[in-house]
């Protein structure tokens, strides 16, 4: 009753039960199913992977409760689009990874039950990654892109070679003593018409040659140009992590694409260091006490902490030569091997770039040194030259593929006053 004696009209503000969404994608469609918070199953259902499937999708998370968190199954892959939409609407996206075997032998497999156990590993806690930004997903497209054109390059070369073996004699005596470029260059500008003395076989044989030379050529300048595009990309991300000492546009990238451009995704330096296959796993035995690399984890990842060891070891980097030789010499203890020096190198660089990931730091700009030299007329060579260094270390220092702020701010103060 009113303060008027009159009945009130207003009416109790209902109040709605929150529930958790759970997806498992495919490619033509996607099974979405909610669940409360208390874990009871409530509905599911099935829409396609259009845009008007999506925004189906959407109204159906919405009206059957107070939505905030969706789990989705592969949300790099088949339900990048639905990931998309959800976030566009302002909800919480979650990764889920698959069932394990030992799950589904219990309990069986479905699209209903896919769904309802993402929602379910969503609720319970399993699942707390979030799904990888749009920025990494271009970038693995670039990466995916030069990774088979530089496979395919490769295959071409080892297809000359082979040809080359098994060519005529007069073929095979011309090219023979020709190193990779020079045999590539010589090929792709060979007349198969001319100079073979009519010979049908060796005029095909030539023929193939030139085909796979200019293959070799085109793959070559498409690996560079999408080269680029990952330099342009990868620095936009993280500077400091393409500045580090062994660090390339390439190794940058794959390591960006497994943190997935998310910091957050990457709860510990050990989690990393495990993540990319490089946490010590104990292999001891009897009186022998040793670890090993561990066989799992992102070998892609794995393969570019490889890279990066072995550019430090071959380039003289002084922090990476004292580690190795410390463990070389007895007189410092126990003298390891150089598989044992390779696996704690690649753990120390783990841990490295996992800083770089979390933590991203401010580079100093080299933007002005290849403008200011070039507006002096000075050449690469003579600022080697200058300070007793390879020009390739010039432009290196200039594109910033190679950090060294020191170099780098004396080279600048050259610059102004010569």
């Amino acid at each position: 009753m009113t303060a008027t004696g009159e009945a009130s009209t207003l009416e109790p503000e209902v109040v709605q039960e929150e529930v958790i969404g759970g997806v498992d994608t495919h490619a033509d469609t996607i099974h979405v199913a909610l669940v409360s918070v208390l874990g009871r199953d409530l509905v599911d259902q099935e829409f396609a992977t259009t845009p008007a499937g999506y925004a189906d999708a959407l109204d159906f998370l919405g009206s059957h409760g107070e939505i905030r968190r969706v789990g989705i199954e592969g949300t790099s892959s088949y339900g990048i689009g639905l990931t998309r939409a959800v976030r566009t609407a302002g909800l919480e996206v979650t990764e889920v990874n698959r069932p394990d075997r030992a799950e589904r032998r219990r309990i069986g497999k479905s699209d209903p039950i896919d769904a309802y156990q993402a929602a379910h590993a969503v609720l319970s806690g399993r699942a707390t990654s979030a799904p990888k930004t749009e920025q990494i997903d271009a970038l693995r497209a670039l990466h995916v892109a030069r990774r088979s054109a530089v496979k395919a390059r490769t295959a071409a070369m080892n297809q000359i070679h082979q040809l080359l073996v098994t060519a005529p004699a007069a073929i095979r005596e011309k090219y023979r003593a020709l190193k990779e470029d020079a045999l590539v260059s010589a090929l792709a500008r060979c007349r198969p018409t001319t100079g073979t003395s009519g010979d049908l076989s060796s005029r095909m044989v030539l023929t193939a040659l030139k085909a796979i030379a200019q293959r070799h050529d085109y793959l070559g300048a498409q690996a560079d140009a999408l080269r680029r595009e990952i330099t342009v990309l990868v620095h936009a991300a993280n500077p400091g992590l393409l500045a580090t000492h062994g660090v390339g546009p390439d190794t940058a990238a794959q390591l960006l694409i497994t943190a997935g451009g998310n910091p957050e995704r990457l709860t510990s330096e050990a989690s990393f260091a495990a993540l990319c296959g490089t946490a010590p796993v104990p292999a001891s035995s009897g009186k022998i006490t040793r670890h090993r690399l561990a066989r799992g984890g992102d070998r892609a990842a794995n393969s570019a902490l490889h890279t990066i060891a072995l550019v430090r070891m071959s380039s003289g980097h002084p922090p990476t030569k004292a580690f190795v030789a410390r463990h070389r010499d007895p007189a410092h203890g126990k003298q390891r091997s150089s598989k044992e020096i390779l696996r704690m190198l690649k753990r120390a660089i783990a841990r490295e770039i996992f800083k770089h990931l979390t933590r991203p730091v401010a580079v100093p700009a080299i933007d002005d040194l290849r403008e200011t030299r070039r507006a002096k007329n000075i050449t690469t060579t003579r600022a080697a030259q200058q300070f007793g260094v390879w020009p390739a270390t010039i432009s290196k220092i200039e594109l910033g593929v190679r950090r060294d702020d020191t170099f780098a701010n004396r080279y600048r103060e050259w610059l102004l006053i010569a």
